[in-house]
């Protein structure tokens, strides 16, 4: 039985086709971009003074639709890092995410902190755009690769400089895809693919089985500090939150009321009107 997942990977493989034909490697390669140093989401989210939030810029999601249709990328990320974000997540998939390339590279001239392109990787050629467009990191998804993508684009990547997010959702995509030569961290999603349903306890669940290599990164269906200290216990650093933040009208002050109740000392840094 189909997923959505799998819609959205078959649309990606044909999107990526197209883009190469209409912007070949080397013009990726000519990006202003392209030979900068990438800051370290690893580093970023273990520092001991930091938040381990990742707040992510998601206009719409394929199970809920429009989200926050008009959101501005430059008020919102730098209202994400002002407030205490220890890194930023863009979608970047237009079909199903509303997102755009524009968005990760806007982020990328107003922050200065990591920042990971969220989109469904399936070939060498979004590595190579990743770190055309400005990113810092890259998310590999378990559950649409085989063990040898993984390691080859994982190994592309941080041959560019760029670390790896790869997410899995259970303990068998775990096994086989954990792989400490092309991955830095990795993230469990809280989402169930089949029926979207989402529970903390998927998390809470594989932690002890990820090895010690690797950053632990809890995504999705994340929405208190109680949460994320439950997740803190259980030796996760990192905390992917989206839609929490952006179905506010603005969504910078849902992630710095989050980080003054984790009793993280935010910037006095106005984030607008």
């Amino acid at each position: 039985m189909s997923t959505i997942l799998d819609t959205i990977v078959a649309h990606k493989r044909k999107e990526v086709a197209a883009r190469r034909e209409l912007v070949p490697v080397k013009l990726l390669e000519s990006s202003l971009f392209f030979n900068s140093q990438p800051l370290s989401l690893r580093h970023y989210l273990t520092r001991s003074n930091s938040s381990g939030l990742i707040a992510e810029f998601k206009r719409r999601s394929p199970s809920k639709g429009w989200i926050n249709r008009y959101a501005p990328v430059e008020r919102t990320t730098l209202g994400y890092m002002q407030a205490g974000a220890a890194a930023l997540s863009i979608l970047t998939d237009a079909e199903f995410f509303g997102g755009k390339n524009e968005d990760l590279t806007t982020a990328r001239r107003f922050n200065f902190c990591p920042i990971l392109r969220k989109d469904f990787v399936v070939d060498e050629y979004q590595i190579l755009e990743a770190k055309s467009i400005g990113a810092d990191a890259v998310l590999l998804i378990a559950a649409v690769l085989t063990p040898s993508e993984i390691d080859s684009l994982g190994r592309l990547a941080r041959s560019l400089g760029l670390e790896v997010l790869l997410e899995v959702h259970n303990a068998e995509e775990l096994a086989r895809s954990a792989n400490a030569d092309a991955v830095s961290l990795i993230g469990v999603n809280n989402r169930n693919l089949h029926d979207f349903s989402l529970s903390l306890n998927t998390s809470l669940e594989l932690a002890a089985a990820i090895p010690e290599e690797f950053v632990k990164v809890s995504e999705s269906g994340i929405s208190s500090a109680q949460a994320i200290g439950q997740l803190r216990e259980a030796g996760y650093r990192g905390f992917l939150l989206g839609e929490v933040f952006m179905r506010e009208a603005r969504p910078e002050r849902a992630c710095a009321a989050l980080v003054q109740e984790l009793g993280i000392l935010a910037p006095k840094v106005s984030v607008g009107g």
